[in-house]
């Protein structure tokens, strides 16, 4: 592709990872059988609802063929898509959300999923876009709402709006993120009252479709204000009978009112394809870097084939193997320029290239460590554990890496911090906390992925989706990580 600066350090890193020897078809199967039966829980749950024929005969698109036209082609990258902390019924929080790359600039993307309820807020979704925003604003990009959203599911109001996370919170995400100078865009689709026209109003630019509105919304909106300041099945009624005989009336806060008297509404199509050209339009418009400023070499697939890692890494969580061969398929070429190899040998580091640019990685080692830890007279050390120079040696990469300003990828399969009186005597404790300090102050995004099983607080200090405002996002197989297998 081109000349890059610094030859010596990054063009030629010595490579890691050694071919297979022998295949595991045993192995690869399970693997996946897991990975078709994901695929399909996801079939499952983005085919619940009203059907997408119904849609388009309404003159809709759906959520996914809405984001599937926002998008340049073969770059959405879903995220939560099982996420249903609350078992609703649809096997999802009823929102389409993931990672798109729109007019050359890349995005978190978050589409109302009008198939079901039209869209209304249920419980567990405030949850997963809280974690949309995390993701923005650790990544420093765009929010981008394809809205659609009735307001909240009245009857579960009570799981929707409790804690310091629940409904309403997003709409504070969304006040931080204008303020940190990152732009939150809306297209906005259909009838969006109440907690659906905060949402529309939170974002720093509205592009509505003709026939969307917004607006204040509660019992008042369909009750005409019922005295009682609540709907019982009595007012319900009266609500329902009321309305079949006055017959269809426009809500409120249409485009007559928010494009032509508030201007809230920045720009109006008459098609729904026209709000997203509207959209990309916007993202045009930003600022952005360009990726060959920071690239230090030229984009390299991984030596050894990736699909080696049905076979490398054992279903059975109590099996060892070898992490070098995991990052050898992983990274540019394969290369990996290690970090303090032997002192804290439970846990590898290091720098390697992804698509030509400079990454920190941090791993857990498997196998046996003989007479280590350190603090254990003849000890044997479990790979995948956590011991005291493993967190200084963690503490000093991640600092490190801030202070250079490149992202790390933590792959962990970890059942631990080790624990017993010479562990607290060894301070693993504070170290740990130690560490926590260390990512929270990072200030650089960060990219967790589970292979196997995250344990207790080491899952949390290896980078996990826990870091609010450092960790992007989190990737792992839904069935056997613990202790959160829906973090993906």
């Amino acid at each position: 592709m081109g000349f890059y600066s610094m030859p010596r350090y990054f063009e030629h890193m010595p490579q890691v990872g050694k071919p297979m020897k022998k295949a595991n078809p045993e192995n690869e199967a399970q693997l996946k059988a897991i990975e078709a039966e994901i695929h399909e829980l996801i079939k499952a749950a983005q085919s619940a609802g009203r059907s997408d024929e119904s849609l388009n005969e309404s003159g809709q698109l759906t959520a996914l063929q809405r984001v599937e036209k926002l998008v340049e082609p073969g770059t959405f990258r879903p995220l939560n898509t099982l996420y249903n902390p609350e078992g609703n019924k649809n096997g999802s929080v009823s929102i389409v959300k993931g990672l798109g790359r729109i007019n050359g600039k890349w995005a978190v993307i978050v589409a109302s999923d009008n198939k079901k309820l039209a869209g209304a807020w249920v419980p567990g979704q405030a949850e997963c876009l809280l974690r949309a925003s995390d993701t923005a604003k650790t990544l420093r990009i765009p929010l981008v709402y394809v809205l659609n959203c009735s307001g909240v599911k009245f009857d579960e109001q009570e799981k929707v709006y409790p804690n310091r996370r629940g409904g309403g919170t997003p709409f504070f995400r969304n006040a931080e993120l204008n303020q940190l100078g990152i732009p939150v865009i809306v297209g906005i689709y259909g009838t969006n009252p109440a907690g659906g026209g905060y949402h529309s109003i939170s974002p720093t630019i509205l592009i509505a479709h003709e026939k969307a509105n917004m607006a204040v919304g509660g019992a008042g909106i369909l009750g005409g204000m019922s005295p009682k300041g609540y709907i019982d099945m009595e007012g319900a009624e009266q609500i329902a009978e009321s309305v079949a005989k006055s017959g269809k009336t426009e809500p409120p806060g249409a485009v007559d009112i928010h494009y032509t008297e508030t201007g809230f509404f920045r720009e109006v199509y008459a098609s729904e394809e026209g709000v997203l050209e509207g959209i990309k339009k916007y993202i045009g418009m930003l600022p952005s870097y360009n990726p060959e400023f920071f690239r230090v070499d030229d984009p390299k697939a991984p030596a050894p084939p990736p699909d080696d890692l049905y076979s490398l890494v054992p279903l059975n969580d109590k099996r060892a193997y070898d992490m070098y061969n995991v990052i050898g398929r992983l990274f540019d070429n394969s290369e990996f320029s290690e970090y303090k190899k032997g002192y804290g040998p439970e846990m590898i580091t290091g720098m390697a290239k992804v698509n030509g640019l400079v990454v920190g990685v941090v791993a857990n080692f498997m196998g046996l460590l003989m007479n280590y830890p350190e603090y254990k007279t003849g000890a044997v050390g479990m790979g995948g554990k956590l011991y005291r120079q493993g967190l200084i040696k963690m503490n000093e990469f991640v600092t490190l890496c801030s202070r250079d300003r490149l992202p790390i990828i933590w792959i962990q399969d970890t059942s631990g911090i080790d624990v017993g009186n010479d562990a607290e005597k060894a301070e693993l404790l504070g170290l740990g906390q130690s560490l926590i300090y260390s990512i929270q102050n990072s200030n650089i995004p960060q990219f967790e992925i589970t292979l196997r099983k995250g344990s207790a607080a080491a899952h949390y200090v290896l980078g996990g989706p826990q870091g609010n405002d450092t960790n992007a996002f989190s990737i792992g197989c839904l069935l056997y990580t613990s202790p959160s297998p829906r973090d993906a």
